[in-house]
């Protein structure tokens, strides 16, 4: 029993030093030393060996290359270049010219910041960097609250990421999902099912868009900013034809390879036999070709492209460093027999009825601690996975989902998170009042969510489950702009001297 529990210790190093110092590479790093140094029986220079053939496996491994990895790695960097191509080119600037305007009113500017999170759909910081910074002469213009703005970019940003597998998420989280065992589908399709079920992110879409609509649950400026500076007319074409290349080729390029790898008529034999990390690498190559020939017609000089292709590079490496962790942490636990030991105490200890809804906490509270939603995918997919196989099999992809959608929320709200600090701090306001203000509809969001995994631990049919988790949404909104409000014209009367009415 002894020897059983002190496989757990490289784990438990790994979680207690993420949730402290707030360092995943670091809390991942010490975890696969550790680990890799008992099972090199404590000889540094197996300990050595072991590291070394480890990472090695995670690109050429039984006299093949590994084309997954490749691919995923390739893609990343990929974007990472076409991410800041199109922000230091100017593509981001000229097609926020260009929708400014088109806009005429409160509302259309509410929903074009909405609309430009979604087409800045590529990664979650380029979403909050470039939709919060360009959005920022609306908010002048029709006297927006900065912490408005700032709560519809992140709203958009990471949410709707995690439900895209053509954003620079989906390689990222395929890759760790091709990882794990009896995965009863693709990781495309395991994607796709898990994004169905992801109760967070699009309750929070759903709200922002409700925000948006409505104007409610933000108390608007008293004075209206005078003469915004004038913009030129832009250019939608610089912004739109690179992200809809990314888009439409990713999707014709799967279904292209899946159709003839299964040589069927059927599209769900095509997305079960596509080969993802292909068509995601060939539609990054197309995508970036693209952004690169359109700045380069529009003047920019090739030095320029290639710095900002080299910044782009540079930008995505901490990313690819947590993945490349992920993959040899994944290594270590499973040559240690962790996720096996976990997923037996779990299916003798816990009840198979709070699986999901317990899930769901558990990440949330370690992303928010760590600021961190990529960490705890590496971290918690694995171990909720093998968890989910031993308490109930048929929960393995709504226990998955419950994983993205916790660790969605924890990051969502996290003061140290670096889409709320970049959020804020491109939309004009301080972190601190863009988390307070954005909390209450995070903890709309997580409490509808919570309940919606519950009743689908229950195996509640899936409509009936999205009836509840929307009308509960909407009724703490409701709730929620009826108690802001009623405050507000205290505090008004407050400072006109007036008396409150009960």
């Amino acid at each position: 029993m002894t020897a059983n529990v002190a496989v757990l210790l490289p784990l438990a190093l790994t979680l207690i030093l993420a949730l402290t110092l707030r360092k995943t590479v670091l809390a991942l790093g010490v975890g696969i030393v550790s680990g890799a140094f008992m099972l090199a029986s404590y000889n540094p220079l197996a300990t050595l060996e072991y590291l070394a053939v480890t990472a090695g496996r995670q690109v050429y491994s039984g006299g093949s290359w590994q084309i997954w990895h490749l691919n995923v790695l390739t893609a990343m960097v990929l974007l990472g270049a076409m991410t800041q191509l199109l922000a230091r080119g100017g593509a981001v600037n000229a097609f926020a010219d260009w929708l400014y305007h088109r806009i005429r009113n409160g509302r259309q500017a509410r929903l074009g910041v909405v609309f430009l999170g979604w087409v800045v759909f590529i990664d979650g910081i380029f979403s909050c960097i470039a939709v919060g910074h360009v959005c920022q002469p609306l908010s002048q213009r029709y006297a927006m609250p900065k912490e408005q703005i700032a709560y519809l970019v992140d709203s958009n940003a990471s949410p709707l990421c995690s439900l895209l597998p053509f954003s620079s998420w989906g390689p990222y989280v395929m890759a760790i999902l091709a990882g794990i065992a009896l995965l009863p589908v693709s990781p495309l399709q395991a994607f796709l099912e898990m994004a169905q079920l992801n109760f967070y992110a699009i309750t929070v879409i759903g709200l922002s868009l409700l925000v948006a609509w409505s104007g409610r649950g933000f108390r608007g400026e008293k004075h209206k900013e005078s003469s915004p500076e004038p913009v030129h007319l832009g250019n939608a074409w610089l912004l739109g034809l690179p992200m809809a290349s990314l888009l439409l080729s990713s999707i014709g390029f799967t279904l292209w390879s899946g159709a003839v790898s299964s040589g069927s008529w059927n599209i769900t034999e095509w997305l079960t036999h596509a080969d993802i990390g292909g068509s995601m690498r060939n539609a990054c190559i197309l995508a970036t070709l693209t952004s690169v020939v359109l700045l380069k017609l529009g003047g920019r000089p090739f030095s320029q492209l290639i710095r900002d292709i080299l910044s782009g590079i540079k930008g995505i490496s901490f990313a690819i460093g947590i993945l490349i962790f992920t993959w040899m942490i994944g290594a270590v636990i499973k040559d240690l027999g962790v996720a096996k030991l976990l997923a037996g105490w779990a299916g003798q200890l816990l009840s198979a009825h709070f699986l999901l809804a317990g899930t769901f906490l558990l990440c949330a509270v370690m992303a928010f601690t760590t600021g961190s939603s990529w960490g705890t995918f590496a971290i918690m997919l694995p171990i909720g996975g093998e968890i989910a196989v031993a308490v109930d099999v048929t929960m393995l992809i709504p226990a998955l989902s419950a994983v993205m959608a916790g660790a969605v929320f924890g990051d969502h709200c996290s003061p140290i998170s670096d889409t709320s600090v970049l959020s804020a701090t491109s939309s004009g306001c301080s972190p601190h009042s863009h988390v307070i203000t954005q909390l209450p509809f995070a903890v709309i969001a997580a409490l509808a969510s919570l309940l919606g995994y519950q009743l689908t631990n229950l195996t509640i049919s899936g409509f009936a489950v999205w009836l509840i988790v929307t009308v509960t949404a909407v009724a703490l909104f409701l709730l929620l702009t009826l108690l802001n409000g009623k405050f507000a014209r205290s505090g008004e009367l407050l400072e006109e001297g007036g008396t409150e009415v009960r």
